[in-house]
């Protein structure tokens, strides 16, 4: 086989007509209405509410923003256990909020919190847990409430890739006290830059949307530590534009996601990330785990040789969390501690998938993959 003729990379991001965007930055031109919850804003916030099945939504200039407001919102403070398994983002708002993160193991099929480790890591300075629902598989959101409850902590849920995600026919954003949703331009759905965060409780989002507008009460009061979170009308217009053509792109990304699935799920060494009963997935990530022993190659050496073809596939999420110079030497980072963290991080690999891919080339890919199986 020979290499692909361009770089094939993991994503692309979706783009709408760009006469649906002129459309809508038009109408922002006329309203000379720039940021501060104007038309474009409003309209895709109760757009993206509706959209996520969820009761209050808060729109925000990027996910870790986001997640710093909701983290403040909600009084966190002290140690909150996290995974390693994740996007920097997740334990670095913690820091950033002078909070500990303390990493525990995570599940070995679903690669999210697992809630019996989570419940080993639990001390008396801890307010919280911060799981993430990785790749967009649901966490054991039942478990994690259950030791939650036991403990009166808080549960939020970086969500980051998981938008559009339900499960028992519900939002995935419904379920603990709050969700942070990605909206980066590598996410299925986006404005370029963006984020928002979900909550069941309206005194719970009225704080967050205070928190990320300077703690700003009204014009001659300010009663929080605020920060500038909020999401401005050129990304709200292109985050409408998006929004529109998510049902095409979700129908293309799911069978391209079925393509792969019948023509490397029997291959020996090589399985998908698991279908959770009751549980629709998001279609961001096609994600495999190269099991070395069975399959005669590591996932570093596949990894390697899809770059020989010009197929640009990512070790999300390499090296954990817990192995950064800055967190290495707590406690909870202990390798001893975090077994199947440890394990999966050397075997995940996240391939092509977005909808401009033509079915050609995932099924190249597919050969590529299968072809450098090496049998005992």
């Amino acid at each position: 086989m020979k290499p692909f003729p361009t770089t094939i990379y993991v994503t692309r991001p979706l783009l709408p007509p760009l006469e649906a965007v002129t459309r809508r930055l038009a109408e922002v031109w006329s309203t000379q209405w720039l940021t501060n919850a104007g038309a474009q804003h409003d309209a895709l916030e109760a757009a993206v509410r509706r959209y996520l099945d969820v009761r209050e939504l808060s729109l925000f200039n990027n996910g870790t923003i986001a997640l710093l407001c909701a983290i403040r919102a909600l009084d966190l403070t002290g140690e909150v256990v996290t995974t390693p398994f994740t996007f920097p983002a997740t334990p670095h708002v913690l820091s950033w909020s002078g909070i500990t993160p303390v990493f525990a193991d995570i599940d070995p099929l679903r690669l999210t919190l697992d809630a019996e480790r989570v419940e080993e890591r639990i001390t008396p300075k801890t307010t919280g847990i911060l799981a993430v629902h990785v790749y967009g598989v649901p966490c054991d959101v039942d478990a994690l409430q259950n030791v939650a409850s036991r403990h009166g902590l808080k549960v939020v849920y970086d969500a980051a890739h998981a938008f559009g995600a339900k499960l028992h026919g519900r939002g995935i954003g419904s379920f603990g006290d709050a969700s942070m949703f990605s909206f980066h331009a590598t996410k299925l759905f986006h404005t370029a830059e963006g984020g928002a965060i979900a909550c069941a409780d309206p005194t719970l989002r009225q704080r967050i949307d205070r928190l990320k507008n300077f703690g700003i009460a009204d014009q001659e009061t300010v009663n929080a530590v605020g920060l500038n979170g909020k999401m401005n009308e050129l990304q709200a217009a292109l985050g409408l534009a998006v929004l529109d053509c998510m049902a095409e792109e979700l129908e293309t990304r799911r069978r391209i996601l079925s393509t792969y699935r019948r023509l490397l799920g029997g291959v020996p060494g090589i399985s998908l990330m698991p279908e959770v009963d009751g549980a629709e997935g998001s279609g961001q990530y096609c994600v495999i785990r190269v099991n070395a022993s069975e399959f005669g190659r590591s996932r570093d050496d596949l990894h390697s040789e899809l770059k020989s073809y010009n197929v640009h596939a990512r070790k999300y999420f390499y090296p954990l969390c817990s192995d950064y110079p800055m967190y290495r030497g707590m406690p909870s980072s202990d390798p001893s501690g975090l077994p199947v963290a440890r394990k999966a991080v050397n075997e995940v690999l996240c391939l092509p998938l977005y909808g401009g891919l033509p079915m050609p080339a995932v099924e190249q890919i597919c050969e590529i993959v299968v072809s450098q199986r090496c049998p005992a």
